[in-house]
């Protein structure tokens, strides 16, 4: 499975069919009509369901939309880190989950303190339940995450650079 496939299959997602993707990705509409079956048959599994004017995801399709932009997450923040390391100045993203109330507010006021200290650091706040942080930060699409609430943390551990499960860095 390639990423570029995978992206293909995000766009037609997100414009809930094949025509308006390719436009987006300036590709005929044979070629990714191609791609996306070929993605199936690699898979076994039908993704889509294709009607007259409009594709609809199956429950498979649902799953790989939902870890498909986990992984693209996880390659843009791979490259994120690695372009982004200078061995003189602290710098890089930094990646928070937060849920929506008013300690949101500080959480926005403190990344502002930072960079104005480490102006090569930058935030990308991503908000949500606490379950849903939480997972986030178990899967490691995320460095830091302020919860209100009671949170299992038995297996989360300080490991120096940031909180992971099974203390993996």
């Amino acid at each position: 499975m390639e990423l570029r496939v995978l992206q293909y299959f995000l766009a037609v997602a997100r414009e809930e069919s094949i025509t308006k993707a390719a436009a987006s990705l300036h590709l005929s509409q044979p070629t990714l009509s191609r791609q996306i079956k070929d993605l199936e048959d690699e898979l076994g599994k039908k993704l889509l369901i294709r009607e007259a004017r409009k594709v609809t995801l199956t429950d498979e399709g649902i799953l790989l939309k939902n870890r498909a932009e986990e992984i693209l997450q996880l390659v843009h923040r791979t490259e994120n880190d690695i372009t982004s390391s200078n061995a003189e100045e602290i710098s890089g993203k930094v990646y928070l989950g937060a849920g929506e109330t008013d300690a949101f507010r500080l959480l926005t006021q403190a990344e502002k303190q930072v960079q104005e200290e480490h102006t090569g650091i930058s935030f990308d706040v991503i908000s949500g339940g606490s379950a849903d942080i939480t997972e986030k930060l178990d899967r490691g699409l995320i460095d830091f995450a302020l919860v209100f609430g009671s949170v299992d943390s038995s297996n989360l551990i300080w490991s120096g650079c940031r909180w992971k499960k099974n203390g993996a860095c």
